[in-house]
């Protein structure tokens, strides 16, 4: 048991507190915010229930891993710099370096695993990816005009498949959404117990801009694995919306094609990240363990863990001073309806290419992946029960093929 009994205004308290739901706070996004609600809400009473709703609404409107964005914006009302960077390690540690082994183990040891275990790992992600398709789906795009905006922006980027092709793809969905839907008014709200100057935050914000515009130039410019490793993973950072699922085609389109790290790693890594707790995005360190050129190992995990995580620091500090103003800017609001809809377009792409047509070769792999959607989405079953019994359902059905 963890003792969070000191103060809980010290750093280190507050790292034993998310450490802990670090530790347990399986089931995605949603749950990890039901998990924060409870904990730090009806327990600790650390902010109110209408500060929380509407902390919660400025993490999901910044790109970036709500749930994340969420714990340190939580971690800084309460102990400052420090507290988020407490609250950040404590939710995330426990996930990446599970993950950073096991990319280790693969390497090492995967010659003595059988095959059909880490493919049974790659047809899973195929219901995982599915059950976010269908959930984000019936969530941001109720109507036919988003419905529309999600299909035409994943027939975009299966034909034009880039990371370029799926900025694009963002910004033209954001003017659709301007021109389409109609603004909504924000409700009644309560200012976040977090004071934080906007002089500093402009800064925060105009640093964000500056990584993301300069590190691409500097890559260019200084020819470095580590440069370009670092300017991949901190523009997916910066870019995903709607959810970390959603992360998984702009890391594809960054590493596969590249030759930093190979197809069935990719898919075997990220059916392995839905059977750890805390936030999807340290799928990043396994990633970074992986990579057939250095920066790889430890080292690759944490330099790509920081760098994909870097933004969500600077949008949640930079964006807490003006999110009042914000929140009441309507037109923003109806440009992040495009956004959403359009992002449920790139995952469903994904789910295409390369998650389906890198895993389900044969019947048997058609129904692997049918029975762990049933689990998932009609049993709820604990997706990390769910990855095991994929693993070993694949290793089964290879050893009998």
């Amino acid at each position: 048991m963890i003792d969070t009994s000191c103060n809980d205004r010290s750093p280190w308290a507050v790292f034993l507190i998310f450490l802990r739901l670090g530790l347990s706070s399986f089931g995605g996004p949603l749950a990890h915010l039901a998990y924060f609600r409870d904990e730090f809400v009806m327990r600790r009473q650390w902010l109110t229930e209408r500060s929380y709703a509407d902390l919660v609404s400025l993490c999901q409107f910044l790109p970036g891993p709500a749930s994340s964005q969420v714990g340190i914006a939580l971690g800084l009302s309460r102990s400052g710099y420090a507290g988020a960077l407490a609250a950040w390690a404590g939710f995330t540690l426990p996930s990446a370096l599970a993950l950073i082994l096991f990319a280790l183990g693969i390497a090492s040891y995967g010659d003595a695993m059988p095959a059909g275990v880490l493919h049974g790992l790659k047809v899973v992600a195929v219901a995982v990816v599915a059950q976010a398709v269908w959930g984000m789906a019936r969530n941001l795009c109720p109507d036919a005009p988003r419905i529309t905006l999600m299909a035409a922006a994943a027939c975009f980027v299966l034909l034009v498949p880039s990371v370029w092709g799926q900025v694009g793809v963002i910004a033209i969905a954001a003017v659709m959404g301007l021109l389409l839907f109609k603004p909504q008014p924000g409700g009644a709200h309560e200012p976040l117990p977090i004071a934080i100057r906007r002089r500093i935050g402009l800064f925060w914000l105009t640093l964000f801009l500056a990584l993301l515009t300069g590190l691409p130039l500097l890559s260019t410019v200084f020819p470095s694995q580590t440069l370009a490793v670092v300017d991949a993973f901190y523009r997916a950072g910066s870019l995903v919306f709607g959810g970390g699922h959603v992360v998984l085609p702009l890391l594809q389109a960054e590493v596969v094609p590249s030759g930093w790290v190979n197809n069935d790693a990719f898919l075997a890594g990220y059916g392995a990240a839905q059977a750890v707790p805390g936030p999807l995005f340290t799928f990043a360190a396994f990633l970074g363990a992986s990579m057939n050129q250095a920066p790889t190992g430890w080292l690759g995990g944490l330099v790509c863990l920081l760098a994909i995580f870097a933004p969500s620091f600077l949008l949640v500090v930079g964006a807490l001073p003006f999110w009042g103003r914000l929140r009441r800017h309507t037109r923003m609001q109806a440009a992040l309806s495009g956004i959403n809809a359009a992002v449920v377009g790139l995952l469903l792409a994904a789910l295409y290419q390369p998650v389906w047509t890198s895993a389900i070769h044969a019947p048997q792999d058609f129904g692997l992946a049918l029975v762990a959607l049933v689990g998932l989405v009609f049993w709820k079953l604990p997706p990390w029960l769910v990855v095991v019994g994929s693993g070993v359902a694949g290793g089964v059905l290879g050893m009998a093929g």
